[in-house]
């Protein structure tokens, strides 16, 4: 009888820790990874990006301070030559747009001009001083006859990108 009560503890146990335990496993959704792309900023995904002339188009109906939200295919022009701080991105064969990093978190490699980009971001139209625009001139590597000749404020098409994928 004294070794009953031990026998007992001791089935009860080789059963309980024997049960077939079921764990969950929570799954995390991981933001799917652009195929073709080198992500920059924010992960964004090139669907419903609209084109430059669309773009364009939603610029003419802004007016300075205006603000939008949006999703853009375009090709760089031009990139900041001394640090990728800033691009400039066709909206048609006239016009262009600077585009910016929001907080400067990010850039854009110096050799990404001529590439495919998908940019998300701001939309906005503003008045760029000259003081501001012989800056992306010496940035840009403009001579300084070129730099000088800049005289007057220019109203201008801006965006700011929080998430930019570059075409590899």
């Amino acid at each position: 009888m004294k070794y009953l009560m031990p026998f007992c503890l001791l089935i009860i146990f080789a059963f309980s820790s024997c049960k077939d335990g079921v764990k969950t496993v929570k799954k995390v959704e991981q933001p799917k990874q652009e195929i073709g792309y080198n992500s920059f900023g924010e992960k964004i995904t090139s669907n419903k990006a609209i084109t430059s002339e669309e773009l364009l188009s939603k610029f003419r109906d802004l007016k300075v301070g205006d603000t939008i939200n949006v999703k853009v295919a375009s090709t760089i022009n031009e990139v900041c030559s001394k640090k990728g701080c800033w691009m400039k991105v066709p909206l048609n064969k006239e016009t262009e747009t600077m585009v910016r990093f929001k907080d400067y978190g990010f850039f854009m490699p110096l050799d990404s001009k001529g590439k495919e980009v998908v940019l998300n971001g701001k939309a906005f139209v503003k008045e760029t001083s000259v003081k501001e625009l012989q800056h992306y001139a010496e940035d840009a590597g403009k001579s300084k006859e070129e730099i000088a000749k800049i005289t007057e404020p220019k109203t201008e098409f801006a965006f700011e990108a929080d998430g930019v994928l570059l075409k590899i």
